[in-house]
């Protein structure tokens, strides 16, 4: 499959008095797993229905391979969508269903049927041609509805939110068989999702999306580690955050707050000096006894454990320091030291794992 760029220019649509998209502007480059990342209601699906050619935006247009294709209807497109609930047709056979848009096409049967046999091949199919969807489980209806759309050859692929269905394990499995086709095919795909761990586990780059905006846009480190906004940092992944003032110190810059007290911050950017928040990870976060001998490369707080959750590979606690509670989780292995709720503790927090966001 050919490998073309997709490009939003300007996209705003509204339904009635409520703005769905606001000036989307996205390029997603050739061959690339992109991710559209948000919460419900972010217009992440809206944007993918308005490359399908299922939403007409009042403002804007949409380019493939450098060719407009906002006035072209959906079905002359070139573009593949496998839906939420995959949308296979429950009297046909899984041959019959991949079968669909190459017939639509009117091709000869011939090469229809030399195409579902390879599509099938590829998906990992090949013997279960002849059971209907009923009959198979659900990361098996995923691959067929994978299987139909990407028979067709499409230009670009969609993908929206097809994992949702899926149960926890399964997902994993089938995110992973996602990227591995989509590498085998080079075909450039777009997934939507609002599960951030799939966005960040298998997507080249990812785009944020809040209300409609385009929060961020970055590979899924830089949106972890280098977050631009509030949003991004409590959005992908779990941040402890604290308002208050940063100024000039004797050795850099000095964050103030209620909550926390005088923090030193040398790394932090002068240009940012006034009114901002912090924000740091919770595996950032070291807990040892109160009084124990300090890393003196950290910054250190006294706190009271309040509560502890034990989540496997980690163990997440809540520390309350002050009035006002900060998580850290620490590595579980066998044997570890495990704090209870009403323990005094130390927390120790890299100053270079501390983001400063504009307030």
């Amino acid at each position: 499959m050919a490998k073309v760029k997709v490009e939003f220019q300007n996209i705003a649509l509204a339904f009635g008095k409520t703005q769905v998209l606001r000036d989307i502007d996205l390029a997603v480059e050739p061959g690339e797993f992109f991710a559209l990342l948000g919460p419900s209601g972010s217009g992440k699906s809206t944007l993918l229905r308005v490359l399908a050619g299922f939403a007409r935006p009042q403002a804007g247009r949409v380019l493939v391979d450098g060719k407009d294709i906002s006035a072209v209807p959906p079905w002359q497109r070139d573009i593949g969508m496998v839906f939420q609930n995959y949308a296979l047709w429950p009297h046909m056979t899984v041959a019959q269903n991949v079968a669909f848009g190459l017939e639509e096409r009117r091709l000869p049967k011939t090469v229809i049927a030399q195409k579902v046999a390879a599509v099938l091949e590829l998906v990992g199919l090949a013997e279960l041609g002849a059971r209907r969807p009923s009959q198979l489980s659900g990361g098996q209806q995923q691959r067929v509805a994978l299987a139909r759309t990407i028979a067709i050859e499409p230009k670009v692929l969609l993908l929206d939110e097809p994992l949702s269905n899926l149960d926890a394990k399964l997902r994993v499995h089938m995110r992973m068989e996602l990227l591995a086709l989509q590498r085998k095919l080079g075909v450039t795909t777009i997934f939507v999702t609002h599960d951030q761990e799939e966005a960040l586990s298998i997507s080249d780059r990812v785009a944020v999306l809040e209300a409609g905006v385009i929060q961020q846009v970055g590979t899924p480190v830089e949106l972890f580690d280098h977050p631009l906004n509030r949003f991004i940092a409590n959005f992908v992944g779990t941040a402890n955050m604290f308002a208050g003032t940063l100024r000039p110190g004797a050795d850099g810059m000095v964050f103030e707050s209620a909550a926390l007290g005088t923090l030193s911050l040398p790394g932090a950017p002068a240009a940012l000096a006034g009114a901002v928040e912090i924000a740091f990870r919770p595996h950032v976060v070291t807990l040892v006894e109160a009084g124990a001998a300090p890393d003196v490369g950290l910054i250190w707080l006294k706190g009271t454990v309040a509560a502890r959750e034990f989540l496997g590979e980690f163990i997440r606690y809540v520390v309350t320091v002050g009035t006002n509670d900060i998580v850290a989780d620490q590595a579980h292995y066998t044997d570890a030291r495990k704090f209870e709720p009403g323990d005094a503790v130390d927390l120790g927090i890299q100053p270079e794992q501390i983001r400063v966001l504009r307030a």
